[in-house]
């Protein structure tokens, strides 16, 4: 196996750079695993493909507005600073552009607050020390860390929030994207016909959305990831199961959490598929992976050499993916974090 081997062909312009309004409005391709069909649809068809007693597992974590301009304090240079995740309250991780950023550096932000730059870390990831009401600075002067494909501004920021997430879980540095897709109305449409939902967190970073630089993809060290699988949402998982229903993952960010509350399980002998976890996750999915946890999948189409097309050509193969991939580059499917949707049954 090869990081060469996920490789495709995208057209620049089916990189989609605003999302579809209403949200369900994109369109939908549905591959079955077990006939092999594609259909092709729109989101708000997705209920065809769902049964009575389906749980949808949404990841209901919430985009930080993680960019924050500040200047050198001894030169006035100008610095960027997108924030992955906080360390301590008052600590950050963080990827920093700018020349000459190291550790000992002070940066000045506006509204005489202060950062230090405390630690190098690899490549331009630092530790990075804030003094001040940082939080309220950032909510009021953060912006969207929208990813680097996507070159026109955003209109209104809650468009990279799901219409689920929760103010109080607000630690992202990137939307979990598979879930913008859904709205209100659908979500209580899904609920009358008793396919049903339930929630996890998990604080997206970066890395999965990086392409792998490495030539084995095994050698490729994945970040860790807070997560969160509540006994509530255990339980309810369990009772799908032994009633039958299918268990569809809202995204990879949800599956990567199920599939670590399922190695926990497997860990502690449980007899239960999954049981309640909260703490970092590091698992990295790639082919001949077994899912213990994920029955189906709602994902959207992702980036070539990226650990998220490693994982759902771990749910199929490698080449259905890249067989379906060129169906829908074919098709003018919109790619990426505004794109189109798949649903993998």
């Amino acid at each position: 196996m090869q990081t060469s081997d996920f490789d495709y062909y995208l057209p620049p312009e089916l990189i989609a750079q605003t999302p579809l309004e209403p949200r369900d409005s994109s369109r939908l391709l549905v591959y079955n695993r077990k006939t092999d069909e594609i259909t092709h649809c729109h989101f708000y068809d997705i209920g065809n493909f769902l049964e009575p007693g389906d749980l949808l597992i949404r990841n209901q974590t919430r985009v930080l507005p993680a960019r924050i301009y500040a200047k050198k304090h001894e030169t006035g240079g100008k610095a960027e600073i997108l924030l992955l995740r906080r360390i301590e309250p008052d600590t950050w991780e963080a990827l920093v552009g700018g020349k000459r950023l190291h550790e000992g550096t002070i940066l000045d932000l506006e509204e005489g607050l202060r950062a230090e730059i405390v630690q190098d870390l690899d490549n331009s990831r630092r530790l990075i020390r804030f003094t001040g009401p940082f939080e309220d600075f950032m909510q009021k002067n953060g912006q969207m860390p929208l990813p680097p494909y996507i070159h026109k501004r955003l209109k209104d920021p809650e468009r990279y929030q799901t219409v689920y997430s929760r103010q109080d879980l607000a630690g992202s540095a990137a939307a979990p994207t598979a879930g913008l897709h859904f709205t209100e109305e659908l979500m209580q449409k899904l609920e009358a016909r008793q396919i049903h939902f339930a929630d996890v967190t998990l604080h997206v970073g970066l890395d999965t959305f990086q392409p792998v630089s490495e030539a084995d993809p095994q050698t490729h060290r994945i970040h860790k990831e807070w997560c969160e699988l509540s006994a509530d949402t255990a339980k309810k998982i369990t009772e799908t199961r032994a009633n039958g229903h299918r268990i569809v993952a809202v995204g990879t960010t949800s599956a990567r959490t199920l599939e670590s509350a399922a190695q926990a399980a497997l860990k502690a002998g449980s007899p239960d598929c999954v049981i309640p976890i909260s703490g970092d996750t590091g698992i990295y999915i790639l082919p001949g992976y077994e899912f213990r946890a994920v029955d189906a999948m709602i994902t959207n189409f992702h980036l070539p050499k990226s650990t998220l097309i490693m994982m759902i050509s771990a749910f199929t193969s490698r080449e259905k993916i890249l067989s379906i991939y060129q169906q829908a580059i074919d098709m003018k499917y919109r790619f990426f974090s505004f794109g189109d949707a798949m649903l993998i049954l």
